[in-house]
């Protein structure tokens, strides 16, 4: 199973529905959920947390490393393969600290461009679903 954990308010609005759709379709072990934090809780929460043994953290911050998504679906499959539970954070409007960035064990950009908080979730969860018809072999990601 995927956790998200992100700052802000739960899902609402015009994207709800696609993030829906994408966490519906995703099925063991690419579902996921979500765990929300209110901004000013969010980097208290990511400073005492104590990563389980089994957790492979990946922060979503544009200072990280770009790779494709069958690059990602590689990466995720793998952890499955060693029963990791896997947590995608995306920080406050200013990311994370450096204290938790070091801490992570991916640090993930999208790319150059910064986005707002249900635009990076969205790309999130299309992502892990792309992974996952990834590593089934179908026709949705095509190169």
């Amino acid at each position: 199973m995927i956790h998200i954990i992100a700052g802000g308010k739960k899902q609402s609005g015009e994207y709800f529905w696609l993030i829906e759709d994408y966490r519906k379709k995703c099925q063991k072990p690419f579902d996921f959920d979500f765990r929300f934090y209110e901004e000013d809780k969010l980097d208290l929460f990511l400073s005492e947390w104590r990563f389980e043994p089994n957790a492979f953290v990946i922060i979503a911050d544009e200072r990280g490393q770009e790779i494709t998504s069958p690059e990602f679906s590689k990466l995720l499959q793998e952890e499955f393969n060693y029963s990791r539970e896997v947590y995608i954070v995306i920080g406050g409007p200013f990311g994370v600290t450096e204290a938790t960035r070091e801490r992570a064990n991916f640090v993930w950009s999208f790319g150059k461009l910064v986005f707002p908080h249900m635009i990076a979730r969205l790309i999130v969860s299309e992502q892990i679903y792309r992974a996952s018809e990834i590593a089934r072999g179908s026709k949705y990601h095509h190169e």
